[in-house]
């Protein structure tokens, strides 16, 4: 039975918390950064995917260095354990050939 995949999606407000997000979630665990873009307002969205064991430690990592950075705010974040097909094939949160070569 193959591994089951979450989702982990993190919004700051400004660049720098979350590229510190970013940086500690694929340190964090063994996750894989598949989705990053603005949002409104100077807020950043950035999201990874991973075994559900190994996204859980990499968002908490990506939280935390999100808020320790200076000016930094997390604005929302949501863990999606096992995102079914039609969502992860309408979302862009699917593994692109840009990412396959940083699986996890």
């Amino acid at each position: 039975m193959p591994q089951q995949e979450a989702v982990g999606v993190i919004q700051t407000l400004g660049f720098p918390s979350v590229l510190a997000a970013a940086d500690a979630m694929v340190k964090g665990g063994r996750v894989t950064l598949v989705y990053f873009d603005k949002a409104e307002r100077g807020q950043f969205t950035v999201a990874i995917r991973g075994g559900i064991s190994e996204v859980r430690p990499a968002m908490e990592a990506g939280l935390l260095a999100a808020e320790k950075t200076f000016g930094g705010e997390v604005v929302t974040h949501y863990t999606v354990p096992n995102p079914p097909d039609n969502v992860v094939a309408v979302l862009p949160i699917d593994y692109t050939e840009e990412v396959e070569q940083f699986r996890s």
